[in-house]
This record gives structure tokens, C-alpha cells and sequence, in this order.
């Protein structure tokens, strides 16, 4: 059957990804249908009931600054708040909150459902229409055709998803989903290089069954916060979390058993994520390591389930109970879900755009998983992008490509279509250069501007941030402009600090014993601010070295990213390349000099016979 209805977009799969690509599209106005395997598990939280983390924090930021809804969703159902890092340089503080998992994905769904110009259908998508390599629509597996200008595929885990626990095997890309089986085939017979990758979630807990005064409690920081720009009052912490950790006794146990891990018996082909390791993958890497310390964190309001942070497994049932009760604290612990790993394919993302356009079919679009990342928020950054690109080639526009000086969703995408994968892609702070000028705080800053240009943030959105940020800049001016009074002087805060007047306010600011929060109220230029906007000034002005010295560094990368290489050029004709380096820049067809740099096994002599060669035709 051919569906009556075509559409503008068909987005395949709506996890993370596929939410984000799917309302982009939606809300500018495009018909467009969401397929997924389940209505009832849109946006669920396979693994970590968690949003936000160490560089994570900064994609969810990003995301809310060009107009997505990962940050609203987790700001009004999460259940503890807490930022990371604040012992470091606010380059690298990071939000996290924990989820009320259900909460989170039932609030996903209702969105979706309520989106004008989108549909959602439960059912499995079997193939793809392709016509001069050209994507024309979907078949599912009840053989129903739909129609559409353009396709994004957003699978996760689920192309030919195989569960493991010990010597069982399922075929599912989560537990109770079951796998998507033929779309890896369809990839393979259009051309696509297909790999196989690994993750792994560990067991959950009854927390009636925890002994409470065996573990730390980890409460929430003082440090109020929100992940959207939107939200008007920072959420507040519910719950807390609690730490425990492994032994010698547990690490025994799991040494004792390893021949039984799928892991290590050879049963599991795929790569897992090296930055996420299983429990039985920290105590053969780590041998010298007494424990592992482990977070338990309530799985939501409405439940008792308990997710053991740090135990990912697929070591047999009985080998995971016993050492489950090894630790402190989960002697008696019953074990409701039990940890497993899954197996799944995903295409390599050389073989992408940087719009995450596919360069074999035009018009179909991958996302997610299937592009070998990790994660929530990588998944939804590139959601987002993928759809914000599709409807940019639905109105004949402009590609959407930032680089990577302005956001870590830019480093994200450049570092897959340019480096590729080969074990599952986790975002951190240390893959950005510019981290400096990154900050979760200033993502409004960085990006506002290109949400409300695709009309994703609406016009009195786009006022208010003017608003905020015309406020945060006659604050600096103030700052800059300020030297003390001799009537100052009395103040306590100068006068316990020895500050004599004549001296700039910028530069006593600039000191690490003092700080705006600490003069604010002797000036109506800065009292009457905000506590986010005082922030983003002391940061300013703390920083300002650094900040120049890192435009500094961004000034001579873009003159390498402004060195353009045409889709056509032929490496071939440049004589004195290297074999590996010439095989890489035909197949990965860097756009610039600077990506071109960046590609592994292209060295520096052959980035300047590609220069000389350029300037010469």
C-alpha cells in the first residue's frame, strides 16, 4: 500500500534523536511523520536516567540556544541538579541532573503529539525507496510505502540489536524492544560501510532493599541552575543519590567468572565504548585499583527502581548477583532488571556530510547512533542538526554548518565525518580547542542567533535574550569604565583588601580574592542585574587574558578553514602525497585545508603539497 499522504520529512526511529530532528522540521512548518517501533517508548531512557554531564551539559545548552527540547524537557522533570566541575574554570563546569525517567519520556511524547504538522506511527521501517540515488520514502514491514522529499534515519541501537547476558542472547535493541533487522542490509546494498559497535547498561536495584547506612549520600550543590534559557526559576533538587563502591571481593568474583563474559569469551564482535567500560572491563584494565566507585540513582518519583551507576555488565545472571551483593551496602539488594550488553550496526560517519547528509544518497540524513556516538545528548545535537539541514534543502537554503570555534555541537560533527569511528563516540571538554570560549554559560551568545534565524526561537525569545545580553555588556563598560573614589575607600570589602583609590575596578576584579558578587551592591549599575548576568561578567573579566589569547589561536585556524578545496578536486594530480594520506582525503573530501589537517594519516607534508598545489591551479 502506498500511504495517500506524502510528506516533506520522514524521520526513522524517535529516541533522542529523532525528537529533536522531527520537531525542527515540524515547527518551521514542514509536514513531517515520525516512525517508530514503539509509541509508548519515545524519547525512553535506555540507560542512564541522566541528562547533562562533563561536555554534555555544553550540547544540551546548545541544543535550547538553536531552539531544541532536551533542556526544557530534563528542566521540568529532573529530580536532583547538581554542577560538576565548579573546582575548575567555568570553561569546564557542567550541568547534570538526574531524570525522573517516565516523567521525562512521557513529556516527550505529549510534545510530539501535540506538534502541529507532525504525525507519529507505530511500525518498523524494512526499506528504503532510493531512485538515482536519490531518497524518495520508506517501506515498513507491514509493506505500506510512505512518500516523502526526505528521509533521517535515527535507529540508536536497534539495527540488528543482539542483547547479551552471559551465554543468552536476544535479538533487541534494548530489553523488551525487539531489533530492526533488514535496514542494515538496505545500507549495505546502497553502498554504506556497516561496522558493528557495543554498549552495555548494568542491573537495577530495589531501593526498599538498600541498606542506606552503608553508603554516602550525594546531595545536591548550592549552585541554582537550569539547563534552558527558557526556564524562569532555576528547578529544584528532590531527591538524593548515593555513593558505594566495588572490592576486592566483588573484583574476585567477576576474575573468577570473566571466561563467562560474552566480552571476553568472543561471543560479542562489537566495539564498546572505551570511556564507559563494563564493570568486568575495569577490573582486567585496572587491575591495581582496590574499588570502582559506584552511583545509585533513583530511577524516578513514582518508583522504587535504582540505577547502579558504574556496574554496566553482561556477565551471567548468577555471577551478577553475587557480586552485586559483594558491596556495601547491596547485601541485600533485589535485583529487578539485570545488566546486559547489545550488540548493534552503525555506518560510518565518513561516509556523512557536515550537514549529516549522506554523500551516497541525496536527501537521506543519519543521526544518532547510527553515526557511532554515545550518549543522550550527542544523539539529540545531531538530531537537531540533521533536521534544521533537512529543512534548509527543503526551501533550496543555506547548509547549516557552524565550525569549530563556535560550538561543541560543531566539534561533535566535525570530529565524526572527519575522523570517523571506530569505537562508540563519547563528547568531552578536552576534544575542543576553544573550550575557553565554549562555556555552557554563553551558548545563548554563541547560537541564539541562528535559532531565531530558522524560526526555532520566536521573536519575543530573540528580544529577551538582546535584552540580556545589552544588559551584560553595560555591565562590563561599567567595570571597564570604573576607578575608585577616595569615598569608596571605607568600603569593607576595598578596605580589608587594601584596595586604594585611583584603582581600575577592572583590574582589582581581575584578582582571585575578589569578585562582583562582592561589590555588587555599592553600585546601582550592578546591583539591579541578574545573578546570570553578573556571572557572564565576572567570567569576562577574570578571563579576558585567556580570551584574547584563545581569539588569537581562532583567528589562524579560520584562515585554514577559509582555505577551500573544491568537492571536485582530484588528489590524484597532486604528486609527492602519501598513500594513506591520498586514500583518506578521496574518500573523506575535506572541504577545507583546516579539515583536511585534521584528518589521521594526513601529516603536515602533505597538508603543504595540497597548499602549493592549490595556489598553483
Amino acid at each position: 500500500m502506498i500511504f495517500p499522504k506524502k510528506y516533506s520529512a520522514i524521520v526513522v526511529g524517535a529516541g533522542h534523536a529523532g525528537v529533536e530532528a522531527s520537531l525542527s522540521l515540524s515547527r518551521r512548518g514542514f509536514k513531517t511523520l515520525v516512525i517508530t517501533m514503539s509509541i509508548d517508548h519515545i524519547a525512553k531512557m535506555s540507560c542512564n536516567p541522566a541528562i547533562g554531564g562533563l561536555a554534555k551539559g555544553h550540547l544540551v545548552r546548545e541544543m535550547d540556544a538553536l531552539g531544541g527540547e532536551m533542556a526544557r524537557a530534563i528542566d521540568e522533570t529532573g529530580i536532583q541538579f547538581k554542577m560538576l566541575n565548579t573546582s575548575k574554570g567555568p570553561a569546564v563546569w557542567a550541568p547534570r541532573a538526574q531524570a525522573d525517567k517516565k516523567a521525562y519520556q512521557y513529556r516527550m511524547k505529549q510534545v510530539l503529539e501535540e506538534q502541529d504538522n507532525l504525525d507519529i506511527v507505530q511500525d518498523v521501517v524494512a526499506d528504503l525507496i532510493v531512485e538515482n540515488k536519490v531518497i524518495k520514502g520508506v517501506i515498513t514491514e507491514r509493506d505500506t510505502s510512505y512518500l516523502s522529499d526526505i528521509v533521517i534515519v535515527t535507529t540508536g541501537t536497534f539495527l540488528k540489536g543482539l542483547i547479551h547476558i552471559g551465554e543468552y542472547q536476544q535479538k533487541a535493541g534494548r530489553m523488551g524492544d525487539h531489533s530492526a533487522e533488514t535496514l542494515s542490509n538496505v545500507f549495505r546494498r546502497l553502498g554504506f560501510e556497516v561496522g558493528r559497535l557495543k554498549t552495555g547498561t548494568p542491573a537495577r536495584i530495589n531501593m526498599r532493599s538498600i541498606d542506606i547506612s552503608k553508603v554516602e549520600v550525594q546531595s545536591n550543590d548550592s549552585i541554582p541552575f537550569s539547563f534552558s534559557h527558557f526556564t524562569s526559576e532555576p528547578p529544584k533538587t528532590i531527591i538524593d543519590c548515593y555513593i558505594t563502591y566495588t572490592n576486592n571481593r566483588t573484583h574476585q568474583i567477576i576474575q573468577d567468572n570473566i571466561h563467562r563474559s560474552p566480552m571476553y569469551s568472543g561471543k560479542i564482535q562489537g566495539i564498546g565504548p572505551r570511556y564507559c567500560p563494563s564493570i568486568e572491563d575495569k577490573v582486567v584494565r585496572f587491575a591495581d585499583k582496590i574499588r570502582h566507585q559506584l552511583f545509585l540513582e533513583p530511577e524516578g518519583l513514582d518508583t522504587n527502581e535504582v540505577y547502579i551507576n558504574g556496574l554496566s555488565s553482561s556477565l551471567p545472571e548468577d555471577v551478577q548477583y553475587e557480586m552485586i551483593h559483594t558491596i556495601a551496602g547491596l547485601e541485600n539488594a533485589e535485583i529487578m532488571r539485570i545488566g546486559y550488553a547489545v550488540e548493534y550496526d552503525f555506518c560510518n560517519p565518513v561516509q556523512l556530510k557536515n550537514t549529516l547528509e549522506t554523500k551516497l544518497i541525496r536527501n537521506l540524513f543519519f543521526a544518532g547512533q547510527i553515526n557511532g556516538t554515545s550518549g543522550y545528548e550527542e544523539a539529540g545535537a545531531q538530531g537537531l542538526i540533521a533536521g534544521i539541514n533537512a529543512g534548509q534543502k527543503l526551501i533550496n537554503g543555506s547548509p547549516f554548518v557552524m565550525d569549530r570555534t563556535e560550538s561543541y555541537i560543531a566539534v561533535l560533527i566535525d570530529d565524526l565525518i572527519t575522523k570517523g569511528v571506530t569505537e562508540p563516540y563519547r563528547m568531552f571538554t578536552s576534544r575542543a580547542e576553544y573550550r575557553l570560549n565554549l562555556r555552557y554559560d554563553n551558548a545563548d551568545e554563541r547560537l541564539f542567533h541562528y535559532g531565531h534565524q530558522f524560526g526555532l526561537i520566536n521573536n519575543d525569545d530573540y528580544m529577551r535574550f538582546q535584552q540580556r545580553i545589552e544588559s551584560i555588556e553595560k555591565g562590563i563598560s561599567f567595570v571597564k569604565g570604573w576607578y575608585i573614589k577616595s569615598s569608596e575607600r571605607e568600603y569593607p570589602v576595598y578596605k580589608d583588601n587594601n584596595v586604594t583609590p585611583g584603582s581600575h575596578l577592572y583590574s582589582i576584579l581581575r584578582r582571585s580574592d575578589l569578585s562582583l558578587d562582592m561589590v555588587k551592591d555599592y553600585y546601582p549599575e550592578l546591583n539591579r542585574l541578574t545573578d546570570e548576568e553578573l556571572s557572564r561578567i565576572n567570567t569576562h573579566v577574570k578571563y579576558q587574558g585567556y580570551i584574547q589569547r584563545q581569539n588569537e589561536q581562532i583567528e589562524r585556524f579560520k584562515k585554514l578553514e577559509d582555505r577551500k578545496i573544491p568537492e571536485s578536486f582530484n588528489y590524484d594530480e597532486v604528486e609527492g602525497l602519501l598513500t594513506e594520506a591520498r586514500e583518506k582525503l578521496k574518500k573523506i573530501k575535506p572541504l577545507s585545508i583546516g579539515q583536511a589537517a585534521r584528518i589521521s594519516g594526513v601529516n603536515p607534508s602533505d597538508i603543504s603539497l595540497l597548499m602549493i598545489y592549490l595556489r598553483a591551479s
